[in-house]
């Protein structure tokens, strides 16, 4: 047999899992497939996905809501009850399967009507091939209903009640049940055991599949490109924007994202690096600020908490962007008040000496060469001079100790 753990919202990345883990089982000939469970819900394409790979399984699926303290909510009930053996850890709690909308908008009354009879009939129809509470299942999407393992049990929605796998093996060696067209016998006494853990691949997937990480990927994608197209040439915060802004869209599209929040989050980044080239005495920088945090708020529009951003993660995202945009305008106003030291302005101020007498014109010898001079007095021949001016080839002068000589 073979045992695999899923735990999080479901997702292309859950469905993926699943979808191998059942490749696996049927490669290796295995009896079953334990499809240990924790989940708050998720997409409806993807549990869809899920329940298409179980029903078209050589092997039985057996579902297993566990550990202690999990749960199969929403998505999770559908998947359970799809199961060939439905089994659930005390503590645990299945239901809360109405359907949600996603895409940060509202769905008008004829839509959730029909999302509704959609979800009802899907739901039934899965309750009436696995003999289990059509009723139950109705509510659980109609009214939101929940249960714990004791009650999901006694109202016939599971089979079995295991503290953990080990228990659940010991309760399902013997268990008869039907595949298609045949029963089988599952025996578990002597089975040997084959755990089939999530590949760093779908880990990695998983993981920036989470709101708080697309919110930081689309942070660091958008000043990543903004940042090239500042300073062309640069490469690296392109490579870094834009591999960051795809992997944040990747993750973007398994969550209730509202468009108007992207914009607005987009808007207030730009706002901020535009505070850097143009002088606004600060608006842009607090327009940046406002849209930011407004589109912070707006991105995820559900009341779910796995689907909200963490404010420990928005409030110093925010402070992170003003921060780095108040460093770039100290360096620039530090810049602007530093002497130029190339060019022609990087001569005004240096030091040097006449090389010939200066009446007012002359010589002089400064970084190494001869210029023609004019001062604004009389300078002897070898006497320190400083550059005031550069006019073209010419630099006006001024002696660093003026002394009254006669000749």
């Amino acid at each position: 047999m073979v045992t695999a753990a899923y735990e999080g919202v479901i997702n292309p990345v859950a469905a993926e899992y699943l979808q191998e883990a059942i490749a696996l089982s049927e490669k290796a000939s295995a009896q079953f497939l334990v499809f240990q469970l924790d989940t708050p819900g998720g997409l409806d394409t993807s549990m869809r996905s899920m329940i298409k790979a179980m029903t078209g399984s050589q092997i039985p699926i057996v579902v297993y809501v566990g550990p202690t303290g999990g749960r199969a909510a929403s998505a999770g009930v559908f998947l359970t009850l799809a199961a060939h053996v439905a089994a659930m850890a005390p503590g645990t709690n299945i239901g809360a399967a109405h359907p949600v909308a996603m895409g940060g908008g509202e769905m008008d009354d004829v839509m959730k009507e029909k999302v509704e009879n959609d979800a009802v009939a899907y739901i039934r129809s899965i309750a009436e091939r696995r003999g289990r509470n059509v009723e139950w299942a109705e509510n659980a999407v109609k009214k939101s209903v929940s249960a714990t393992s004791t009650q999901a049990k006694e109202l016939g929605l599971i089979d079995l009640i295991a503290s953990d796998r080990r228990d659940l093996l010991q309760q399902l060696d013997g268990w008869e049940l039907a595949l298609g067209e045949k029963t089988m016998t599952l025996r578990t006494k002597d089975a040997r055991i084959q755990d089939f853990p999530m590949s760093w691949r779908l880990e990695a997937m998983k993981a920036i599949s989470d709101p708080n990480i697309a919110y930081v990927l689309m942070t660091i994608g958008t000043i990543g490109l903004i940042a090239e197209l500042y300073s062309p040439g640069a490469i690296l915060p392109g490579i870094v924007g834009a591999i960051s802004l795809i992997l944040a869209f990747y993750s973007l599209q398994s969550l209730p994202v509202n468009y108007a929040g992207v914009l607005l989050f987009i808007l207030g980044i730009v706002m901020l690096v535009l505070e850097v080239t143009v002088t606004s005495y600060g608006l842009l920088a607090i327009g940046g600020v406002t849209a930011m945090v407004l589109g912070s708020l707006f991105l995820i529009n559900q009341d779910f908490p796995y689907y909200q951003i963490s404010w420990s993660v928005i409030l110093p995202v925010v402070a992170l962007a003003v921060g780095f945009t108040f460093l770039v305008l100290s360096f620039g106003v530090k810049a602007l008040r530093t002497q130029t030291v190339t060019g022609r302005e990087g001569m005004i101020g240096l030091i040097g000496s006449a090389k010939t007498r200066l009446t007012p014109h002359g010589k002089i010898f400064v970084q190494g060469e001869i210029w023609n001079a004019i001062s604004s007095t009389t300078v002897s021949k070898g006497e320190p001079i400083q550059v005031t001016r550069v006019d073209g080839l010419t630099v006006h002068v001024k002696p660093v100790n003026p002394q009254n000589e006669s000749e």
